[in-house]
């Protein structure tokens, strides 16, 4: 790792020696880009200033998560898996399958179209806005367990298994 690091020092060196050859320091996108760092340097500097001198009782930190809850909420969230084929048949004779026995992983494994399958299916957790309107609604609706479909999108036809929930949540004042 330290040759790395000494390999990626050398290189920055050389292309600042570069840079000083080719006279970049001259140029107008060079002077605007120094002009933006010197605010940002002096910015972060100023706050870093300011902020020493800020001080917040437990009160106030408490009074202001109150009124504040909002910015604090974690969101909805299912942890799903799915199959997607091409045709809406299949998928019913895919559901058949399932419901008489066959695990929804080795079905999404023998036929989903999505790389997903090949994990038995899983999307893992995601929240609301994360997928197509069709899928999220039809993932956050269902019954933890449940297989649901098919489901119709712009990508196929869709089996869905939501293999658990988190319900939103304010984050506790101590956490935050």
């Amino acid at each position: 790792m330290q040759k790395i690091n000494l390999e990626q020092l050398v290189s920055l060196y050389l292309f600042a020696k570069k840079g000083e050859e080719l006279k970049i320091e001259e140029t107008e996108e060079f002077q605007k880009i120094m002009i933006n760092a010197r605010r940002d340097i002096l910015a972060q500097v100023a706050m870093r200033e300011v902020l020493k001198t800020v001080e917040a009782s437990e009160e106030e930190m408490k009074a202001f998560y109150d009124e504040n809850q909002a910015h604090y909420e974690k969101a909805p969230t299912v942890n799903a898996k799915h199959i997607l084929v091409a045709d809406e048949d299949k998928c019913k004779e895919i559901l058949a399958d399932i419901e008489n026995g066959k695990l929804f992983e080795q079905a999404a494994q023998e036929f989903s179209t999505c790389p997903s399958g090949q994990r038995g299916g899983s999307l893992g957790e995601f929240g609301r806005g994360q997928m197509v309107p069709e899928f999220e609604q039809a993932a956050f609706e269902a019954e933890i367990g449940q297989v649901v479909g098919p489901v119709k999108t712009q990508f196929g036809f869709h089996l869905i298994k939501v293999e658990s929930k988190n319900e939103g949540v304010v984050s506790p004042f101590e956490e935050v």
